[in-house]
């Protein structure tokens, strides 16, 4: 056998074993934080659909090793607010039980997410956000406003009541405010209203604690990050938005960064960051699963 035909059965091995081998490696408290972690989906997002969960095995994976996982879900498409809104009462009632709550959003559901911590900072210990727009997406300015957008809102209203009804979310969709929400203006307005956490510079850190709430970020900045994912096509054409910045797709890497950075050029396009589709992500990247366990054992270390 040719030595570069060893060196990547090798490497498919090793990539194949390591979930395994961490398994035997991880005590099995690793993740068991204080406080319950709570999961906001993003934009089109849901808890699960036909047994496929929007969060690809992660709340089995913190499960496995001591967290306490609750899994939430908000309107596919509406304003920061009005999910926030939404939110909010499922955050009620999860922390009547534990007290308070670690809040980790994807996407739009990292601005969610700091919502709630704006109005009921007494019910959150921290917020995460994964691949959130906190400055806007060139993709929402692209689109919003455009001659494009009428025929956009009514086939994204019409998807995100597909996705609504079939995960029970009982929600009303609507795509033009959700936009707005993630355009660089209606970013900008947000971020006066809950301005906790934001960074003051361009591509700098926000406050980690606010309020007594802990901040926390993560992003990546890959795009076509494996042959077999379909997504990858999609998410290349969106990235053409961002000329030659750094992103993830739908995401530039700046805009992702909030309080505590704990990094922000993961090779993850913006579904690999919650481990979809399906699980196909960069064979040469840490495992998303594996980014979810590590942090959960740091707000664990924290004390939250």
């Amino acid at each position: 056998m040719k030595p570069w035909i060893k060196a990547a059965v090798l490497l498919c091995v090793m990539a194949w074993s390591a979930p395994t081998l961490a398994w035997w490696w991880t005590p099995s408290n690793y993740t068991e934080t204080r406080y319950p972690i709570v999961l906001v989906h993003g934009m089109f997002g849901f808890d699960s659909i036909a047994g496929v969960d929007y969060w690809y095995g992660i709340p089995e994976e913190l499960g496995r090793y001591g967290a306490t996982v609750y899994t939430t879900q908000v309107p596919a498409l509406d304003s920061t607010i009005a999910r926030g809104e939404a939110l909010l009462p499922q955050v009620q009632a999860i922390a009547a039980v534990h007290g308070k709550v670690n809040l980790v959003g994807h996407s739009h559901g990292g601005p969610t997410a700091r919502y709630i911590a704006r109005v009921r900072p007494d019910l959150v210990a921290s917020v995460t956000s994964v691949g959130s727009p906190h400055k806007g997406s060139p993709v929402a300015d692209l689109i919003y406003g455009s001659p494009a957008e009428s025929l956009a809102a009514k086939l994204g209203n019409a998807l995100g009541s597909l996705i609504d009804l079939l995960s029970g979310g009982g929600y009303n969709q609507d795509l033009r405010a959700s936009l707005y929400s993630l355009t660089t203006q209606g970013s900008d307005e947000f971020n006066r209203f809950a301005p906790a956490g934001m960074p003051t510079t361009a591509c700098g850190e926000g406050a980690a604690s606010v309020n007594g709430v802990r901040f926390y970020s993560w992003g990546g900045t890959g795009v076509l990050t494996n042959v077999l994912d379909p997504s990858d096509a999609l998410l290349g054409t969106t990235s053409l938005a961002f000329g030659f910045g750094a992103n993830d797709g739908l995401v530039g890497r700046c805009s992702s960064r909030f309080g505590d950075v704990i990094r922000d050029n993961y090779f993850m396009n913006h579904l690999d960051e919650v481990n979809q589709a399906l699980g196909l992500h960069s064979l040469f990247e840490t495992d998303p699963k594996a980014v979810f366990r590590q942090h959960a054992n740091r707000l664990k270390n924290a004390g939250l």
